[in-house]
C-alpha cells in the first residue's frame, strides 16, 4: 500500500509565498518521477511541475520563474516553492509519484490566493 500525503497549502494573499510537501511512504520502489498538478474546479488537471530522479525538472508556462520543485530521494518526498503567487494560482494542488509502472497520486492540498 502506497501512501501520499501532502501538506502546506492554504490562504496567502497576492504576492506571497508558499511551500507544498509531499511525502510517500509504503510498498513503493524505483521512483521515477515526482511532480506538482493543479486543478480548478471544471478544468482539467494539469502540469506544474516535474522532476525526475536525477534532477531534470519541467515547469509550466506560468510557474516558470517563480514556482522551484526539488526533492528528496532518501525521503521519498517532492516539495514546490511558490513565490510570487496570483489569484489565478487558486486550485487544488496535487502530487504525482512515478514509479516503475504505477503511478500515485496525492489527496490534493487546497491553494487560494486572494486579498
Amino acid at each position: 500500500q502506497v501512501q501520499l500525503v501532502e501538506s502546506g497549502g492554504g490562504l496567502v494573499q497576492p504576492g506571497g509565498s508558499l511551500r507544498l510537501s509531499c511525502a510517500a511512504s509504503g510498498n513503493i520502489f524505483s521512483i521515477y518521477a515526482m511532480g506538482w498538478y493543479r486543478q480548478i474546479p471544471g478544468k482539467q488537471r494539469e502540469l506544474v511541475a516535474t522532476i525526475t530522479t536525477g534532477g531534470s525538472t519541467r515547469y509550466a508556462e506560468s510557474a516558470k520563474g517563480r514556482f522551484t520543485i526539488s526533492r528528496d530521494n532518501a525521503k521519498n518526498a517532492v516539495y514546490l516553492q511558490m513565490n510570487n503567487l496570483d489569484p489565478e494560482d487558486t486550485a487544488v494542488y496535487y502530487c504525482k509519484i512515478v514509479a516503475g509502472v504505477q503511478a500515485y497520486w496525492g489527496q490534493g492540498t487546497q491553494v487560494t490566493v486572494s486579498s
